[in-house]
């Protein structure tokens, strides 16, 4: 199951951890061969990626804390965070 579709269950792969990082001000992915920096609104949707929630339902929360939510935006990351292998499907 593709990582975007609507009932995917997305979560951050084991071996990568989400950090804040003071120095940079920043929230990073941290895996054994990278860093990778991401923002605050990738942040908050990465913390509902838990492989718990479908895609479908991490949109909605969302728009409960956030106006303009853009779906095609949040499929867009959660399409780039798996080409770096940051992000996967629940297959449970």
């Amino acid at each position: 199951m593709a990582v975007t579709e609507p009932m995917a269950v997305p979560r951050i792969v084991p071996h990568v951890r989400m950090r804040y990082d003071a120095a940079r001000g920043q929230h990073v992915l941290l895996s054994p061969e990278r860093i990778v920096v991401v923002n605050d609104t990738a942040a908050a949707v990465l913390q509902l990626c838990d492989g718990n929630r479908s895609v479908e339902d991490i949109v909605a929360e969302l728009r409960t804390q956030y106006a303009d939510v853009s779906v095609d935006d949040i499929h867009l990351l959660l399409k780039d965070l798996s080409a770096k292998h940051c992000v996967e499907v629940n297959d449970e």
